[in-house]
């Protein structure tokens, strides 16, 4: 399965659910995640999508942990199952 297909599959999840799916670029700030997610009462996350098995680059696990050193949620997320818990899981907080 291709990255785009999770991607995709992730879009439409997340409309599902009330919320939307940026696609995230920030000039000047490579390997930032892939998508900002936001959901129905100010949730907030970042996803970054992978082909299945793949894992992130060095620099994206950098840009991960400085989200995440903020106090936002950030995936990393190479499957439709893994799309699904993301939606469970956000839904629950």
């Amino acid at each position: 399965m291709r990255e785009n297909v999770i991607e995709s599959y992730l879009v439409k999840k997340v409309k599902e659910a009330g919320g939307r799916a940026y696609k995230f670029v920030s000039p000047g700030n490579a390997g930032v995640p892939d998508r900002l997610v936001l959901l129905p009462g100010g949730k907030i996350a970042f996803v970054e999508l992978k082909a299945p098995g793949r894992k992130p680059t060095a620099l994206q696990t950098v840009q991960q942990k400085r989200i995440s050193d903020l106090g936002f949620r950030v995936y990393v997320i190479d499957n439709k199952k893994a799309v699904d818990n993301f939606i469970w899981r956000e839904e629950r907080m």
